[in-house]
């Protein structure tokens, strides 16, 4: 019975996303040719990926005896490297080339990468795909104010995405690589290094941000700040720092809840509104999605935190807002954004335009509502299933003795005929009454979808006193503390800082009648649920198939789901 609550925990975990930021698509991660860039105290590192449809740009890089080979002429292979380092692809620091050495080059495997982050992924060995890597260091004495990055141009041209990391901090998503890319360093906070092109900034580059959920019942304030910048504000304990051990999680946590609780007010349908704090995590944030990463030692200059706040309200409210107030010379704009059931609305906030402000402009706003459950057969519609063929048998019984009287006769039997019209006039009513809530598919199916829906609607409401009783209107017997308790746990996502998820549809293919134990059913089915759930910043969808036995019995005058057996379980 317990495995309703597997149903609501495991659709939780067949995404797909959607971002309350703008995300920029790029596929330069797939680019035949990947350049990775690490800047360092002391020098530049750079990895390289060359794919076989650059080698000619990259030829300088080749064996001799290959070079050779291919019709170039037989310069050797030091003098080429060299070449290649100054010349091909060098790296510039304030404007003068570095000296590159090469530490490694040869053939080796192409690692798989997300489609939308770049992050290296597990190959499947049907998809490897061999190129050349090769690893070249470029030191200086004194830490440049800037890098120029320059793609190979004499030799041909090449189709290269690149990213650059400084001291450990993305500086940009993967983009493509053209002559005279040039990164401003911050070697004071790495985070704040970047190119000067809008177009190469990464999606998150802002320290802080903020963002309004609004949904029925519940309104959530989510606030991601860099612990590294909160102790500009108040003294974390991080100074000269160059990690967040562990141990000290709950400790930073605290300070910033602390510290955050003085700012960015809420004001629902104009008037001001205090929440309480959910959930307090270490994030580390992606394209993709954003990670819980408590209890772990993390790098403090690319470390964030996420605090979620919840207010509770009446149904849907018809404003919300919130009041940034914190801005200095290395914020002076906050990217935040509203989310609402038509999606998220991004806004840049800065100190002339700081209220992030939601209005209830939706025409066709998804309250919870349970369906009404066909009700369960009366006295008479249950006599009337096994009664009917006997009123039928008796009709015709009737019937023959009236037609024999007739014949054998010639006389009417004024008493007989009254019987022959009353019991016919029973088998029609039983056969009517029958027909009304005869459970054929068409019925199972609907009060397997009835049932379900009301189940995953259920958790709409907000209050562990409210959706007990909303789901006792659907679940029975044990099933119901069970579902309660376990789908109340399952429905938060604990690695994504604990955020639940929300059931769109339930969607019934087939309902078949396994078994009937007088006024106890049971029933094999499948169905989809579809749902998503928002939090820091992104959406995900959610979507799942079962196949299950389901026991759904008469429980004080209703139909109630009593018992569950998951017998197939599919991601969509």
């Amino acid at each position: 019975m317990k495995n309703l609550a597997a149903v609501c925990l495991a659709m939780l975990l067949c995404a797909g996303e959607a971002m309350a930021d703008a995300i920029v698509r790029s596929q330069a991660m797939f680019a035949d040719t990947i350049a990775e860039y690490y800047v360092e105290d002391n020098h530049l590192r750079l990895e390289l990926e060359i794919g076989i449809n650059d080698v000619a740009a990259f030829r300088n890089l080749l064996p001799d005896a290959l070079y050779q080979r291919l019709g170039y002429d037989e310069t050797p292979l030091k003098e080429r490297l060299s070449k290649f380092a100054t010349e091909d692809m060098p790296v510039l620091a304030d404007g003068k080339k570095l000296v590159g050495r090469f530490t490694s080059i040869g053939p080796a495997t192409r690692p798989l990468r997300d489609q939308i982050t770049g992050e290296v992924l597990p190959t499947p060995e049907d998809e490897e795909t061999v190129v050349i890597r090769a690893t070249i260091v470029f030191p200086f004495d004194e830490r440049p104010e800037s890098l120029t990055l320059v793609a190979p141009r004499e030799t041909g041209m090449a189709n290269i995405g690149f990213v650059l990391y400084h001291k450990g901090v993305a500086v940009n998503d993967y983009r493509y690589l053209s002559s005279g890319n040039t990164v401003n360093l911050d070697w004071q906070d790495a985070w704040y290094s970047s190119f000067p092109e809008r177009s190469m900034r990464r999606q998150y580059y802002s320290p802080m941000t903020g963002f309004i959920y609004v949904e029925p019942y519940e309104v959530r304030k989510e606030i991601i700040v860099r612990p590294a910048d909160i102790q500009r504000y108040v003294d974390l304990g991080l100074a000269g720092a160059t990690t967040i051990p562990a141990e000290r999680h709950d400790e930073i946590k605290e300070k910033i809840v602390e510290f955050l609780s003085d700012h960015f007010p809420v004001k629902i349908d104009g008037e001001s509104v205090e929440g309480s704090v959910a959930r307090v995590n270490f994030l580390r944030r992606s394209l993709r999605s954003s990670v819980v990463v408590d209890n772990q030692d993390l790098e403090l200059l690319p470390a964030t935190v996420g605090v979620i706040y919840v207010f509770p309200t009446d149904g849907l409210p018809q404003t919300v807002e919130m009041e940034w107030d914190l801005f200095n010379d290395k914020t002076p704009t906050i990217p935040a954004a509203t989310v609402d059931q038509a999606g998220p609305l991004p806004v840049i906030l800065e100190p002339d335009f700081s209220t992030l402000r939601w209005e209830n402009f939706l025409k066709f706003p998804e309250l919870p509502t349970l369906t009404n459950i066909q009700k369960p057969p009366t006295v008479l519609q249950s006599v009337a299933g096994w009664g009917r063929w006997l009123m039928l048998a008796l009709s015709i019984v009737l019937l023959a003795g009236l037609l024999r009287s007739l014949f054998t006769k010639r006389t009417l039997s004024v008493p007989l005929l009254s019987f022959s019209l009353s019991a016919l006039a029973i088998t029609v009513v039983f056969f009517h009454q029958h027909r009304q809530v005869a459970m054929n598919d068409e019925r199972l199916t609907q009060l397997v979808g009835d049932l379900l829906h009301n189940v995953y609607r259920a958790f709409d409401y907000r209050g562990e006193e409210v959706i007990y009783d909303v789901l006792e209107k659907s679940v029975s017997g044990e099933l119901l503390t069970e579902i309660y308790l376990e789908t109340q746990k399952g429905l938060e996502l604990a690695n994504q800082g604990g955020a639940r998820v929300k059931v769109k549809t339930t969607e019934v293919n087939n309902a078949e009648l396994r078994n009937r134990d007088g006024n106890r059913l049971t029933i094999e089915s499948d169905w989809k649920v579809s749902g998503s759930v928002g939090h820091w910043g992104h959406i995900h969808q959610r979507t799942n198939g079962y196949r299950a036995n389901l026991e759904i019995s008469v429980i004080d005058g209703v139909w109630k789901l009593t018992g569950l057996e998951i017998l197939e379980e599919q991601r969509l």
